[in-house]
């Protein structure tokens, strides 16, 4: 018998912004990722305050899901999908975030996708915003930097609610809010690079911009999850964050500190404040350590308590170690980084592959906060070519899968409230760090190439067939 629940939410996760396309189509507006250039692992993609025709924005066309939704939703289903995770193009719905009356088009499209899922008994669980902030909002506001978009942001969840409150009842706030806390984050999360152009790499907004827009993205999702409580009472509120184990890399008490420090800015704040209610003790003494006065307006941490989500969901990836050694070999990691762990091995992008870790992270978690949770993004980015036999066989990703699987299993008989699973990337994609379609994740193949070329064909790998098994056998075969 399986360990997994019979009503356990298997799926895939995608983001609009990274596999819709149709990016100035039937009245969309530019966003944040409309304005991004390729990069690569070893070159960094770049953010253009305009569109440049000789540059290459790989979110302009994507994998086309606006025009082959049908096609891919049928292809999930036939996976065997419960629930699929996506996300929702603010500037599909807002042009420019500061329309008062939405774009129908946009509207329409969503409803078209929904009921597509729907008719194949698949769940949508909608992220409301997924790195996309309409870079009108950049170059007005330098984006979550100013308070004003909180209103702006509510504007736009609220229309989504009203519009979709009988096709979709679970809602994610902001995808991998956390993100802010690092460098990158001020770009793909906040958007607080207004007037800048260049490598997405070498930007650095400072910490306290970066921290004061994270507070204003807090009160929105407060915000809208007590709007949603109070009026839609069958929906269920998600937060979303990166999860990373910050192991010390050695005994050394120093380490030990370091890691702790790290975990707690970076893994529980955002958790702290969107499930308990309030900022922590440690954030608290960070910022005055780090003098860093976030500005808040009363009412915002009665609004912080009153609206607390119902279900936790996190990205894993990896792991990272702490040292403060200055002479440990460093890695790359999903917008965090670290030092080597020497117990581990790592992708062709550098980031080490623990699905201990993740076992872990769903025991850490359960036990701080004690509500439900979804693991919405977990995969492997990797080089797929195709066999001699003409097929892309990604054994790689299959046991990449199966590993950190097996851990949500033991982590569910252990006692974990684990309710659903929804791999990163179900079907390739535009990878929102790098820029380009040769990390892939999906377990669907497009034919589309990092040149922009290919006719967007999908085809089968052998993980989609397997993933087809575990979820018909609810994750008890996992051969």
């Amino acid at each position: 018998m399986s360990v997994f629940p019979k009503n356990f939410l298997w799926g895939g996760a995608c983001a609009a912004n990274q596999f819709e396309g149709a990016w100035d189509v039937d009245g969309k507006g530019a966003s944040v990722p409309d304005m991004c250039t390729n990069g690569s692992h070893t070159e960094s993609k770049w953010i253009t305050n305009h569109i440049h025709e000789d540059r290459f924005y790989p979110s302009h066309e994507a994998i086309d899901f606006y025009h082959h939704y049908e096609e891919d939703v049928a292809l999930f289903a036939e996976m065997g999908f419960k629930v699929f995770r996506t996300s929702i193009n603010w500037t599909r719905i807002f042009p420019t975030g500061m329309e008062d009356v939405p774009n129908e088009k946009g509207l329409a499209f969503y409803d078209r996708v929904f009921d597509c899922c729907r008719k194949y008994g698949i769940e949508p669980l909608v992220t409301i915003s997924h790195y996309e902030l309409p870079y009108a909002l950049v170059e007005k506001y330098n984006g979550w930097a100013s308070r004003e978009l909180i209103d702006l942001y509510f504007h736009y969840a609220t229309t989504l609610f009203e519009r979709y409150k009988g096709k979709v009842k679970y809602w994610i706030t902001f995808n991998e809010i956390n993100s802010s806390i690092m460098d990158m984050g001020a770009i793909l999360s906040v958007g607080t690079v207004q007037g800048y152009e260049g490598p997405v790499m070498a930007f650095k907004a400072p910490e306290a911009v970066r921290l004061q827009a994270l507070h204003h993205q807090l009160v929105a999702s407060a915000k809208t999850v007590k709007y949603a409580h109070e009026h839609y009472p069958n929906f269920i509120m998600a937060s979303m964050n990166i999860f990373a184990p910050f192991y010390p890399l050695t005994p050394d008490p120093e380490d030990m500190l370091a890691a702790q420090e790290r975990t707690n800015m970076f893994c529980w704040l955002c958790g702290d404040v969107q499930v308990k209610g309030a900022y922590p003790y440690f954030a608290k003494h960070y910022f005055k350590r780090h003098n860093i006065d976030i500005k808040m307006e009363a009412g915002d941490e009665a609004l912080l308590k009153e609206g607390t989500v119902d279900l936790y969901t996190f990205s894993y990836y990896m792991s990272n170690c702490i040292t403060t050694h200055k002479d440990e070999s460093s890695v790359m990691g999903n917008l965090t980084g670290g030092f080597k762990n020497p117990y581990l091995k790592a992708s062709d992008w550098g980031w080490q592959v623990d699905p201990k870790g993740l076992r872990w992270s769903l025991h850490s978690i359960y036990d701080r906060y004690g509500i439900p949770m979804m693991v919405v993004e977990n995969g492997l980015g990797a080089r797929d070519e195709r066999g001699a036999d003409g097929r892309i066989h990604d054994p790689y990703r299959i046991d990449y899968l199966r590993d950190h699987i097996r851990e949500m299993g033991k982590a569910i008989e252990e006692g974990v409230d684990l309710i659903g699973y929804t791999p990163w990337g179900c079907i390739d994609l535009v990878s929102a760090s790098t820029g380009e379609m040769a990390k892939r994740y999906g377990m669907i193949f497009v034919n589309k190439f990092d040149d922009g070329t290919g006719d967007l064909s999908r085809e089968r790998k052998d993980s989609f067939y397997w993933y087809q098994k575990v979820i018909r056998t609810n994750g008890e075969d996992l051969a």
